[in-house]
C-alpha cells in the first residue's frame, strides 16, 4: 500500500491503549516499533517529494534569478496534505501492517 493511499488521520485523535499494547504486551516497546516505521515512512516521503522537486531546479541560478514555481508549490502543498508519518504508522500498526521481530538476548 503507498503512503499517499492510505487512510490514516488527518488530524489528532485518541486511541486505545490496549489495542496498541496488545500486540507485544508493552505500551513502551509498541510506541517504539511504531516510532520506527514512522522514521522509514518520512524517509520515504521526503526522499520522494524531493525527487519530485529537484524536476523544477534550476542549478545555475542566482538567488535574484528564483522564482516561484505554480507546480512546485503544488507539489509541495499536495505533500503538505498527506497524514503525518506517525498517524500512518500508527494506523499500520493497528491493521497488523508492520512486520517487525525481537531479537533475544544472549546469555
Amino acid at each position: 500500500m503507498s503512503v499517499k493511499d492510505t487512510k490514516a488521520e488527518v488530524s489528532t485523535i485518541t486511541y486505545d491503549r490496549d489495542k496498541i499494547e496488545e500486540k507485544v504486551g508493552s505500551i513502551y516497546e509498541a510506541i517504539v516499533i511504531m516510532g520506527k516505521r514512522a522514521e522509514q515512512i518520512n524517509a520515504e516521503i521526503r526522499s520522494e517529494l524531493h525527487a519530485k522537486l529537484d524536476e523544477f531546479a534550476v542549478h545555475n541560478s542566482t538567488l535574484e534569478e528564483v522564482f516561484e514555481n505554480r507546480e512546485q508549490i503544488e507539489i509541495s502543498k499536495h505533500y503538505e496534505k498527506l497524514p503525518k508519518p506517525t498517524s500512518i504508522a500508527i494506523k499500520e500498526w493497528l491493521d497488523d501492517e508492520i512486520y517487525f521481530r525481537k531479537t533475544e538476548e544472549k546469555k
